[in-house]
């Protein structure tokens, strides 16, 4: 692609660009997965749409493109089980950051900006913030607590440095000043392979932690609309893809199949036996 290069920074001019860049470019990405290649396609056309109604660029290269066809796979769930476990080996503050993702069943960035002042600890009640809505805008929802959850916030609450807004915070080198500072952490990822390994479990991540919570709340038979609400989602089509476990409606249809599937079994050893 055609480059620029100024000090440190490497600059790419869009009008350069053509369809055939691009699609090399996703080929490239493709080769990670299809969800990568879907998502940097995803990306692309959002910036030239853009870029397009602002008079910035001319043309669209990502005019035309599809996406790949991916393969829907059922993720695997992490068990109740083993998330006590990688929840026992953790140290007591990412116990605090596990329990309060398992028992709001929120994103990772949620959690991370997270601050005191959406914490209700009289009411009982916790606000979370999501960027997953039409637009990009931060739209609020509010969780009830359950009791783990308010005893989790009451004592870090108790303890809180009262400087810091946010729930869960850290000290940091930044990458631009090189000076120390504080903030809401970004990302958590890394240590979830590492809590895994030492608890003997599958390998799983943050948002396992939000299918389990679902599944488990739908296998209590909870209203698909208030775990929508819950989860934060905008289409009932999005939470349905949380939910994996299987509906007493199709255990009764296997039963009869299988009833079925031996008496025909049965029924044709007899007519040669006829025979």
């Amino acid at each position: 692609m055609p480059k620029t290069v100024r000090k440190d920074k490497v600059e790419i001019d869009a009008q350069l660009l053509n369809h055939s860049m691009i699609e090399k470019f996703l080929f490239k990405r493709l080769k990670i997965s299809a969800f990568t290649a879907k998502k940097e396609i995803r990306y692309l056309k959002a910036t030239f749409n853009y870029g397009k109604k602002r008079g910035l660029v001319e043309k669209n290269p990502v005019k035309g493109i599809g996406f790949f066809p991916m393969e829907k796979r059922i993720k695997s769930i992490p068990s109740p089980e083993d998330i006590d476990k990688v929840i026992a080996v953790a140290d007591p503050d990412m116990q605090d950051y596990l329990w309060v993702i398992r028992e709001t069943m929120g994103r990772m960035s949620e959690i991370n900006r997270l601050e005191w002042k959406d914490v209700n600890l009289e009411y009982k009640h916790v606000i979370l913030y999501t960027r997953k809505k039409k637009g990009g805008h931060l739209t609020p929802r509010k969780i009830p607590m359950t009791e783990k959850l308010h005893e989790v916030l009451s004592s870090r609450y108790a303890n809180r440095d009262k400087k810091k807004p946010w729930v869960f915070w850290h000290e940091y080198v930044s990458s631009k000043t090189r000076e120390k500072c504080c903030g809401p952490y970004k990302e958590r990822k890394r240590i979830m392979k590492r809590l895994c390994d030492m608890a003997g479990v599958k390998y799983f991540r943050y948002h396992a932690i939000r299918h389990s919570g679902a599944s488990l709340m739908e296998s209590s038979n909870i209203p698909i609309g208030s775990i929508q609400r819950i989860l934060g989602h905008e289409n009932r089509t999005t939470t349905e893809i949380y939910l994996h476990s299987i509906n007493d409606s199709e255990v009764q249809a296997i039963r009869i199949y299988e009833c079925a599937r031996k008496k025909s079994h049965t029924d044709s050893h007899t007519q040669k036996k006829r025979d």
